[in-house]
């Protein structure tokens, strides 16, 4: 069908996954197979935020869906400054941005760091409603950008190494979990054969709590009693068939279990593995998308999206490594 024929969407909004910029020359991957383009990343994110400004159909809200600066920055004492650029181009655009936290905020900065920080964005959390915010360190929280229609953001590293005090109680429970699956000195080594799902049990993942998912239950609770169409979005993907085994969730059944007890929800949106991928999960008729990431995008390409709502669906119009999908509400 002509563009010109479709109904005006709802809303819109933009999506764009682990920039990771760094001013340093460009490096390779974990595995030593794709370059990793550092310093024009930042580039990139320039032109989808001018993408997003002049568009016709401009965003209600950009998605942000984490590793927005590199590791890298935080030996070379630069994470602040790193974070102070990739946010002023953010700025220009005076859309309002939903930040996503992934592991590499936590090689950057710690968890009480992060949360008096820019990168906090759960004050955007619909303030007229109760229970929008999981409380206490939990990074998680949703908002209503349109009637009927809710967005969840969650906290991927709730349960992780990264980001907290290797004395602390936190720190204790995550070393343990992943010890009874990873007996590897390295934790950042994955544990098993390629395509085994132990590789999970590494250090740059993490996991749910149980606090997280019950606050998470009782928000989709809510959504299934008002008929609403709901959207999680997370660093982590949580559908084996969306990733690979080494970027999933520990703990990635418990959230499906949680996804599956409900109708409200269509569409899990993730980043972390910058291959991306898709499926559909037949069984609940929600969609995963997990997004490829800009880091490993060649400076003559790019990677994001602009998805329009429709009542029916929604439509993701990729840009350069993002393909294009229709999200059907079923």
């Amino acid at each position: 069908m002509d563009d010109s024929c479709q109904p005006a969407p709802l809303f819109t909004f933009g999506l764009i996954a682990d920039v990771q910029y760094a001013d340093m020359d460009d490096g390779l991957n974990f595995t030593q197979t794709r370059r990793r383009y550092y310093r024009n990343s930042i580039g990139l994110l320039r032109k989808a935020r001018e993408s997003w400004s002049h568009s016709a159909a401009r965003p209600k809200f950009i998605i942000q869906l984490g590793d927005i600066i590199d590791g890298f920055n935080k030996d070379r004492g630069a994470s602040s400054r790193a974070l102070e650029q990739v946010l002023g181009e953010f700025s220009l655009s005076r859309i309002e941005v939903h930040h996503v936290w992934g592991n590499h905020e936590f090689y950057n900065f710690s968890r009480s760091e992060l949360l008096c920080s820019e990168l906090n964005s759960s004050i955007l959390a619909d303030a007229s409603l109760s229970g929008t915010r999981a409380g206490g360190d939990i990074y998680a929280y949703s908002f209503c950008p349109f009637p009927g229609f809710t967005f969840v953001v969650l906290d991927a590293y709730d349960v992780s190494l990264l980001g907290v005090e290797e004395d602390s109680l936190q720190y204790r429970s995550a070393f343990n979990l992943i010890k009874r699956h990873n007996s590897n000195e390295d934790l950042n080594s994955p544990p098993g054969l390629f395509g085994d799902l132990k590789q999970r049990f590494t250090k740059f993942n993490g996991g749910f709590s149980k606090a997280q998912l019950d606050w998470l239950d009782s928000v989709l609770f809510s959504a299934d009693k008002k008929r609403e169409k709901v959207t999680i979005v997370s660093h982590l993907p949580v559908h084996p068939f969306s990733t690979t085994p080494m970027c999933l969730a520990w703990n990635f059944d418990e959230l499906l279990s949680t996804i599956q007890s409900h109708s409200s929800v269509v569409c899990f949106i993730a980043g972390h593995d910058h291959d991306g991928g898709y499926c559909l999960d037949k069984s609940t008729g929600v969609h995963h998308l997990t997004l490829e990431g800009v880091i490993e995008t060649p400076p003559d390409s790019n990677a994001f999206g602009t998805v329009s709502v429709y009542e029916d669906r929604m439509v993701l119009k990729g840009v350069g490594r993002i393909p294009d999908i229709d999200i059907l509400f079923l």
